[in-house]
């Protein structure tokens, strides 16, 4: 009866020791695959904030509460089951539909960029006219999580990318902590982004100077991050289609952006230059398809 009994702990101990294994396994493949999409979950952070400019303080804790919420949707049910599937029976089209979604990043940034230089005659009467809040903040809220399904959606083909050899339930764990540890740390960030004014007037109230330059400075950094939210879209439309292309043979583009960067020392320069060619990249595809995604979409132009 000892004997059994010695056997059978010896037996938890070794599945005991291969799930450990696994865990660390996971734990170290997804540490490597957020450090590999670094660069899209910074532009992810960059993009939300512009989503909550122009709202009512009280609203905006909700607004990216909500906008979390439709992301951790997006990846827990639509992109992880997907991205499985696709990686199981067919990996060749993981390529294709991120240029397609890199396409549609580029769309939406040039078309902001556009309603900057010259406002549509119906959104400038729009303007004029009394706005609907809830109308706006769902219309904000649907923008911002079908913008962050195609950020969400290339964080999880770069996941994917870093395993594989991996089985199906080593991804499928990866991509889960990679999603969820990804949006909790980039709506965090922005919750902190967006509410530093209202830290400011309690430090006012504490009567300690430094809340002043915070109340004072971050409708400033809603603007600017506004900006910066929006060329993001476009550096990382640009550099997804970029790598899209090269993967299918024609790595001219892309390599001449590498060159460029390599040129200025790398770096942060080199970072810079790739960028912004990757951003030239992205309007001018952008720009290319406004009419057809325009007519596609019903918006017109």
């Amino acid at each position: 009866m000892s004997t059994g009994l010695l056997a059978l702990l010896d037996d938890v101990a070794a599945i005991a020791k291969v799930a450990a294994a696994s865990i660390d396994d996971v734990a170290l493949q997804a540490g490597k695959a957020g450090a590999k999409a670094a660069g899209v979950v910074i532009d992810d952070a960059a993009v939300t904030p512009r989503y909550v400019v122009g709202f009512d303080a009280s609203r905006e804790l909700p607004i990216i509460w909500r906008i979390a919420m439709g992301s951790l949707r997006n990846k827990f049910l639509i992109l992880l089951p997907a991205a499985l599937l696709l990686s199981a029976f067919a990996p060749w089209l993981i390529t294709p539909l991120l240029i397609i979604g890199g396409i549609y990043l580029c769309f939406e940034g040039t078309e902001k960029v556009l309603e900057w230089i010259r406002p549509h005659a119906a959104e400038a009467e729009a303007a004029a006219a009394p706005v609907d809040a809830l109308h706006l903040e769902n219309t904000r809220v649907a923008g911002a999580i079908k913008t962050d399904f195609i950020l969400s959606a290339e964080i999880m083909a770069i996941a994917l990318a870093t395993m594989p050899q991996a089985n199906i339930w080593t991804q499928g764990a990866v991509l889960a902590l990679v999603g969820l540890v990804i949006t909790v740390a980039v709506y965090g960030v922005v919750a902190m982004i967006v509410k530093a004014d209202d830290v400011g007037v309690a430090m006012v109230r504490r009567g300690i100077g430094a809340g002043a330059l915070l109340v004072r400075g971050m409708p400033i950094v809603l603007k600017v991050l506004s900006v910066v939210g929006t060329a993001a879209m476009i550096w990382v439309g640009g550099g997804i289609i970029l790598h899209g292309l090269e993967h299918f043979g024609l790595g001219g583009p892309a390599h001449l952006a590498h060159a460029a960067g390599a040129a200025v020392g790398g770096g942060f320069a080199g970072w810079a230059v790739e960028a912004t060619m990757a951003g030239v990249a992205g309007l001018i595809v952008g720009f290319a398809a406004i009419p057809v995604l325009s007519r596609l979409l019903g918006k017109g132009h």
